[in-house]
């Protein structure tokens, strides 16, 4: 994966208290899918300071690949994180020349030419100059014609500043896409007055072969360029917070597709909606156990002993790590494949959730 890493400050129980936590929505999704079990590097921007060494150590501990993550002399970004009564995150950026935002064309061409799949977006996909560098390096990998390319938007609508300019740059990223995955916010801000139906149609025609829409307590809505569309629904869980819980679907929706065979342009676009629904649903899953953890904190998936890799997961296949460290803990059938790259008041409340 491709993009930012930076540190989420994670609002406490009480006011003015808040915990220091990795974050970055490329960085969210490494690490969920190294918690799956499947290999995974890094691409992302990583300062020689506190918090920038608090990325590394993290996710060399949770097994990410970081040969790709350039050092970078510039600070880390910050997000100070609010939630509000229904535990739904709100976002504050503090990013005026930090790192993530600095890629140059000799960082972005390590690109591995082995790379399976290769998923970018967020924030450094559509902030200058890192978006055109990283657009480029995307665009390579395209043409080739070998890589499954994946994106999500994760629009934040005060850093877009205004829909027209967030379609432009989100349509051009959609369009050198095979997957996308965004949320109801996402393209609702985008496409006022538009429904998701069009929006996806529209996507499809602009070169994606799927795009699911996560539509939070409703689950999600798959739209395939030949095998139609589907709904999906969500699951009731105790919401602590949805912090990363769109970053765990994508990490959910792209460890299912690689176990399905589904990782590369010719197998998505031949995919049986059968298996789309199985996808879907594993990625339903992981996000909704996301939000009953503080933070982005994805789970972990536990041997499966004598399953099929393609069966679904199952709640009782998936831990959380404790509070004394990491535990890596994988499926003990994880489909053998290159690196993905990943461009990089807590009273539960009862509610069906999935992400945002």
């Amino acid at each position: 994966m491709i993009g930012e890493a930076l540190i989420d400050l994670v609002q406490l129980a009480a006011p003015g208290d808040y915990r220091a936590r990795p974050g970055g929505s490329p960085f969210n999704v490494a690490v969920g899918l190294a918690r799956l079990g499947h290999r995974t590097a890094l691409m992302a921007r990583l300062a020689d300071n506190t918090f920038g060494r608090m990325l590394r150590t993290h996710a060399a501990a949770e097994g990410v690949d970081l040969t790709y993550a350039p050092a970078a002399a510039e600070p880390t970004t910050l997000a100070v994180v609010s939630m509000d009564p229904e535990g739904r995150a709100g976002y504050d950026f503090y990013l005026d020349a930090t790192a993530d935002w600095q890629w140059t064309e000799a960082e972005t061409a390590l690109v591995p030419r082995e790379t399976a799949v290769l998923h970018f977006g967020s924030v450094a996909s559509w902030t200058s100059p890192a978006d055109a560098h990283i657009h480029s390096a995307v665009q390579r990998l395209r043409a080739e014609g070998t890589a499954l390319i994946s994106y999500d938007p994760n629009v934040r609508p005060t850093l877009l500043g205004d829909p027209e300019r967030g379609r432009r740059a989100v349509e051009r990223s959609v369009g050198i896409a095979h997957l996308v995955k965004a949320s109801r916010e996402d393209v609702e801000w985008l496409y006022p007055d538009t429904p998701i139906e069009r929006i996806a149609a529209h996507w499809l025609e602009l070169g994606a072969l799927l795009v699911v829409i996560t539509d939070g307590p409703d689950g999600a809505h798959a739209f395939h360029a030949s095998a139609g569309s589907l709904s999906r629904p969500g699951r009731k869980v105790a919401v602590v917070d949805t912090v990363g819980a769109g970053d765990a679907f994508t990490s959910g929706l792209l460890g299912a597709s690689a176990r399905h065979g589904l990782h590369s342009p010719q197998t998505l676009a031949a995919a049986d909606p059968g298996v789309l629904r199985t996808v879907v649903d594993d990625a339903i899953l992981v996000s909704a156990l996301t939000c009953e953890r503080l933070g982005a904190d994805p789970p972990t998936a536990l041997p499966r002993h004598g399953q099929p890799a393609r069966a679904p997961l199952e709640v009782t296949e998936l831990a959380f790590t404790d509070d004394n460290g990491p535990t890596r803990t994988v499926s003990s059938t994880p489909l053998p494949m290159p690196p993905v790259l990943v461009t990089a008041r807590h009273t539960p409340k009862t509610s069906s959730h999935l992400a945002r």
